[in-house]
């Protein structure tokens, strides 16, 4: 018995052609499947994850002593609104770690039962991720 091919009867036909539907042209066949994408959101989790951050530091007691005195003298000197220079940890809200954050501006309020200090253009920064304040106001405890 001879083995025949599957499509052998219509193997040889020419294709297909609408005559309802004009042709597409080679760019417009080619476009249907350029957008296809096997993994969507690949190439921002690739971007995400190579984006770098670092983990807060702890401080000891002596720092954080000292940053407990300059903001009572922000507090005491806050009518004279002294420009300052605070330095802080700013967690990430999408992985582990975070970033160091300096903003130079003016205290507008310590808030002692939310713990945070607030400044005049709006960021609220929390008093356990300061990590240093520099100013003119703390010459003298140098």
């Amino acid at each position: 018995m001879v083995e025949r091919f599957p499509y052998e009867d219509i193997i040889d036909l020419p294709p297909h052609i609408s005559k309802k539907h004009p042709q597409p042209t080679m760019m417009e066949r080619a476009s249907r499947f350029s957008p296809f994408a096997a993994v969507t959101g690949y190439e921002d989790m690739v971007q995400e994850e190579a984006r770098y951050t670092i983990e807060k530091a702890e401080l000891d007691e002596s720092a954080k002593e000292k940053i407990s005195e300059k903001l009572g003298a922000i507090a005491q000197y806050l009518i004279e609104k002294p420009q300052v220079t605070i330095t802080y940890f700013k967690p990430d809200h999408s992985k582990a770690g975070g970033e160091y954050v300096e903003v130079t501006g003016i205290v507008k309020h310590i808030d002692e039962y939310r713990r945070v200090v607030i400044m005049e253009n709006g960021d609220i920064i929390y008093i356990e991720d300061i990590y240093d304040i520099q100013g003119k106001l703390f010459e003298w405890m140098q």
